[in-house]
């Protein structure tokens, strides 16, 4: 998903593409896919970008196209007291589609509970 709102700050500042690659230590390339939304950026960049840009980060952050969940399944302590937890990338799109099938799951439960009360 393109990044608009960080497009339209960069513009509004009059600040390259090039600047910002180099800002972060990259190639114009790899910022332009960062912008475009194909390339994820990372927190310590955006951080980079907004402070480079002079504007909050909420102005210019837009969430990237997946949720991320942090379940704590055979999670082990590291000794220190501290529990580390196992992280999953689940794509937006797969969320939402098994979202539906769920509520429909769901749905056609009540109705077979209707029947079953009804007989």
């Amino acid at each position: 998903m393109e990044k608009t709102k960080l497009i339209e700050a960069r513009k509004r500042r009059n600040v390259s593409q090039e600047k910002m690659a180099d800002l972060l230590c990259m190639d114009v390339s790899n910022y332009n896919r960062r912008e475009k939304g194909t390339s994820k950026i990372s927190i310590q960049e955006w951080q980079k970008i907004a402070e480079n840009l002079e504007v909050p980060l909420e102005e210019i952050y837009e969430n990237e196209e997946s949720l991320v969940l942090i379940f704590n399944d055979n999670a082990v302590g590291n000794g220190n007291g501290i529990v580390v937890s196992n992280n999953y990338n689940i794509p937006l799109s797969l969320w939402e589609s098994q979202k539906k099938y769920i509520e429909k799951l769901e749905a056609e439960i009540e109705e077979l509970k209707a029947r079953i009360a009804g007989k």
